[in-house]
């Protein structure tokens, strides 16, 4: 049976999938969206209960299509954001075809162009987009054996308090998913536990603008920078109870101990890196140099932002910052489940064509590789900070869009 054709095709039916599709059909270029579950499928089954978006509505969004039913300030729920590309995929008519997965892709021998094996069949596309996010397959160091008598799950895996045995929890990871969840325990009744490493600390909001705000004014989506920011380590900032600062101080005096980064593990004991401190005063710079940048841009422009004093006040150590411990005994302190909020890695093991380093990571300049005709969209770091957000990947397909036109004339091109 011949392969159904197409020019395009795309993997992936999330917010980069949706964002690729629309430009492709403004420019007329033929495409599909090949998505194994359902449209923003991660949103609806791979997040805990309580998960809201980590901007507010007017910001996490897509140009074309506002909240109807979401005040602009308001961090939307996880079900609404799974339903908002919903409504955008038909809005723009996305030819998305769902639970189907793709199994491998390949060059095609002899001739242009990618045979897709897919759960449906083959299909063959002289393009494909990978466009399946950054959060692909759960990541977590292997520190603790199966066999500790603790149960282990990552956070993808985590919904709520009362799917957990009763008993003290270890969270690990101290980005927006391990504060929240560590957060969301602690108020449910739970002694938690949170071991952090190193991470950046801005503020949720400072004078009366949000923090995407500030990273539109101030260049840091761009992040052009003559000393940049360190890689690989947790972004602490999220939309959780409204909107809140990530303040480890104030999560270690609401009750929750506050560790240092999980080293290792021996007959029962995890031993505690002596980082905390450092990491305490690593984020409170951080911090404290957005509220300066923030200042020196409303006197340097003259808006008229009312001044915020009380955000530049640091709470005193609650104990555990005070005085770390250094090791936690499991069965000692009642400890009946760790979360692994530790991430995410890369699989790209369908796509078998040369676009790869050695260790597997994508090899490509905006989401250009260096297998022609094979592009990736939503990475972090794909062209700015911005990437993997849902603001930031609608701009990065509009530039691969473009780009696969311009391929297209050059193949379509005949001497007159």
């Amino acid at each position: 049976m011949a392969a159904e054709k197409t020019d395009t095709l795309i993997v992936g039916g999330g917010q980069s999938g949706i964002a690729m599709s629309e430009h492709l059909t403004e420019m007329g270029i033929p495409h599909l969206v090949l998505e194994r579950g359902r449209v923003a499928e991660r949103w609806r089954s791979q997040r805990w209960d309580s998960l809201v978006a980590n901007g507010p509505a007017w910001h996490d969004r897509f140009p074309n299509l506002e909240f109807d039913d979401v005040g602009p300030d308001v961090f939307p729920p996880k079900e609404r954001m799974a339903r908002y590309f919903d409504d955008y995929a038909r809005m723009i008519n996305a030819p998305i075809r769902t639970n189907v997965e793709v199994k491998r892709v390949t060059r095609c021998a002899g001739r242009p162009g990618f045979i897709v094996e897919t759960s449906e069949g083959d299909i063959e596309a002289q393009r494909v987009v990978a466009a399946t996010g950054p959060f692909q397959v759960p990541s977590f160091p292997k520190i603790v054996p199966e066999d500790a008598g603790v149960a282990q799950i990552h956070s993808s895996d985590y919904r709520n308090p009362d799917q957990l045995a009763e008993g003290a929890v270890l969270v690990v990871g101290g980005g927006a998913s391990g504060c929240q969840i560590a957060e969301e325990l602690r108020r449910a009744g739970r002694d938690v536990y949170l071991s952090i490493g190193e991470h950046y600390r801005p503020p949720r909001s400072y004078r009366e603008r949000d923090y995407v705000w500030w990273l539109g004014v101030l260049g840091k989506w761009d992040e052009i920078k003559t000393t940049p920011k360190k890689k690989h380590v947790a972004f602490a900032v999220s939309g959780y109870d409204g909107g809140r600062t990530v303040d480890f101080r104030r999560l270690g005096h609401m009750g929750i101990t506050v560790l240092g980064l999980t080293k290792a593990y021996r007959d029962g004991v995890i031993e505690i890196a002596d980082d905390l401190a450092e990491n305490i005063r690593q984020g409170d710079e951080a911090y404290l140099d957005v509220l300066r940048e923030a200042d020196a841009y409303v006197e340097r422009n003259g808006i008229g932002l009312p001044p915020e004093p009380e955000a530049w006040t640091i709470e005193p150590d609650p104990e555990c910052i005070a005085h770390p411990i250094h090791e936690l005994d499991l069965a000692g302190a009642n400890v009946t489940t760790i979360i692994w909020a530790t991430g995410y890695k890369f699989d790209f093991s369908w796509l078998q064509v040369n676009a790869f380093h050695d260790d597997g990571t994508p090899f490509h300049k905006r989401g250009i590789s260096a297998e022609t005709g094979i592009y990736f969209l939503g990475l972090p770091e794909l062209t700015n900070r911005a990437s993997s957000f849902i603001y930031g990947c609608w701009y990065d397909a509009k530039y691969i869009a473009t780009h696969i036109g311009v391929q297209r004339n050059y193949v379509a091109y005949e001497k007159a």
